[in-house]
């Protein structure tokens, strides 16, 4: 268990390193108006926080810098939560003011809000298909074979597949086609669709339609297409301006891996409900070993639909982070109830 000069002096230690990026000697931490005891007592306790491994050396100074150890015990237990000032709060009210219909706009700006107000890189999972019902389907002819059904979830996705129509199709048999959709695949979770397809929607089809094969077939196709994770990144150049990453192979393979959609996609939907904190080698993977990871998740009716996340240097602004993080996602949570 630490003393409480030990706790004070390893706060102080972190607090300025996150502002400064420089290490930290005695001297900078006796100026501050909080420590009241001398450079030599300081120093003591610095070099036993060493010992414990919180702090660490560096090659080119005699201050001290945080270690991954360090920043976990002030995640867990030195954090006080940070008051967001009223621009920060605007910033992210303004987010919500227009009439935003598609969840993809929505999800854009509050990733493009966050990688502003921090200089990190966000990045949003987007509610997977399967998890989704559906709220609407529509069919509309383009030519006499093709036609564009428009699929609507209950999160706002909305999807436009082409498909193939048999040519005997008339426009009455589109819309009877559509009542017979709708009637039945509202409501349905999107990984049941083929389930209901296979079922009662196929009983029905066969009752109206006097080119059955083809038109389930066509169905099918538009209906069961599978479509990969969605993941909206904003702010990626921003790690340039970490002087952490001044090294042009550590960018590249940070870059390298930020473009791995399912294995970003993977780590965010692996989030706990609430926020969650991954300091440098707490992340899964190599690349982000340098980095610091938190993630805050928002829900539609009690469920998690998805999850929001900052990228960062180990040296993160965590209470200010983790606020933004919080306000955001109740804000997500708030609007996306709102609207379903």
């Amino acid at each position: 268990m630490l003393t409480d000069r030990q706790l004070q002096v390893l706060q102080v230690i972190i607090d300025e390193f996150i502002q400064t990026a420089q290490p930290i000697g005695s001297r900078a931490i006796a100026k501050k108006e909080q420590v009241t005891f001398s450079p030599a007592t300081i120093r003591n306790e610095m070099a036993d926080l060493e010992e414990l491994g919180f702090i660490e050396k560096t090659h080119t100074s005699s201050g001290r810098v945080p270690s991954e150890k360090g920043y976990r015990f002030y995640v867990d237990h030195l954090l006080s939560p940070f008051q967001l000032s009223n621009k920060e709060l605007s910033l992210i009210t303004n987010a919500f003011e227009r009439e935003l219909l598609e969840f993809e706009k929505v999800v854009q700006k509050s990733a493009r809000v966050l990688s502003d107000l921090t200089n990190y890189t966000s990045i949003i999972l987007g509610p997977e298909v399967f998890k989704t019902t559906l709220k609407q389907i529509q069919i509309i002819s383009l030519s006499d074979n093709t036609a564009v059904a428009i699929l609507v979830t209950n999160a706002g996705h909305v999807e436009h597949r082409h498909f193939t129509i048999p040519q005997s199709m008339q426009a009455t048999d589109i819309e009877k086609l559509v009542n017979i959709l709708n009637s039945r695949l509202i409501g349905v979770p999107i990984i049941r669709l083929q389930e209901k397809l296979y079922g009662e929607v196929a009983e029905l089809l066969q009752q109206f339609s006097s080119d059955f094969e083809a038109t389930y077939a066509y169905l099918k196709e538009a209906l069961l297409e599978k479509k990969p994770v969605k993941l909206y990144m904003d702010g990626k150049t921003n790690i340039l301006l970490q002087p952490e990453f001044n090294d042009i192979h550590k960018i590249q393979s940070l870059y390298t891996v930020m473009e791995k959609e399912d294995e970003m996609a993977n780590i965010l939907r692996s989030s706990h409900k609430g926020i969650k904190v991954s300091i440098g080698q707490e992340n899964k993977l190599d690349e982000m070993q340098d980095c610091s990871l938190i993630t805050a998740t928002y829900s539609l009716g009690g469920e998690q639909l998805g999850t929001i996340a900052l990228l960062g240097p180990t040296r993160m602004e965590y209470s200010r982070v983790i606020s933004l993080l919080n306000v955001l996602s109740k804000r997500l949570t708030k609007t996306f109830n709102s609207w379903y």
